[in-house]
């Protein structure tokens, strides 16, 4: 069993073969598909929902759904594509349940943290000043938009996903994902360059 868990958890192997292997029976695949995806699936919804015990019901919610569906897979997009077209679809059916005070947004303490964390350090107070200032714009910007063009920015920059992967995962045409991207992208720049 160990010289499997060795040859499973090459990097070599595959997202996609990882999980047809689970979907013959083989456990230790799943565990390393689990362990490749806990944490920015797990971010992806603290990106969306104000709530980090709603954040892990759906991350757990996703992880129950790709269990009872392994039967059924078949690697037609990459896996990344299909786990997130699960989350994805968990996300829409959470909001249209939703009572208006729980819809989505964003947490301004974690995206403050996350973009602090990952700049610079900067020597100058002014310098600090202007990057919190310029975090919190942006931070601003991203929760007042269309929860489309939020969709597509947090697949693009959070996840690194194209945006062929984004129209997969939304189930919208690839021009009508790259045209959410595009104004999100825009409407952000805009909010940090003024």
């Amino acid at each position: 069993m160990e010289q499997v868990d060795k040859t499973l958890s090459s990097k070599e192997t595959s997202d996609e073969n990882l999980m047809l292997q689970y979907q013959q029976g083989e456990q230790a695949a799943f565990e390393i598909l689990y362990r490749r995806y806990k944490d920015v699936l797990y971010r992806y919804f603290l990106k969306h929902c104000s709530d980090r015990s709603q954040s892990e019901e759906l991350y757990q919610e996703v992880w129950i759904k790709l269990i009872n569906s392994a039967a059924r897979y078949k690697p037609k997009a990459k896996f990344k594509t299909y786990l997130f077209t699960i989350a994805h679809n968990t996300l829409v059916d959470f909001y249209r349940k939703a009572k208006p005070s729980q819809i989505i947004e964003f947490e301004e303490a974690e995206m403050t943290e996350e973009f602090t964390n990952n700049s610079t350090p900067l020597a100058m107070p002014e310098d600090e000043f202007t990057l919190k200032q310029k975090t919190n714009l942006f931070i601003q910007t991203l929760e007042a938009l269309p929860a489309d063009q939020k969709e597509a920015a947090i697949l693009h920059f959070e996840q690194e996903m194209s945006v062929q992967e984004i129209a997969e995962i939304t189930q919208v045409k690839t021009e009508t994902a790259k045209s959410r991207l595009r104004y999100a992208k825009n409407k952000l720049k805009a909010a940090i360059l003024d």
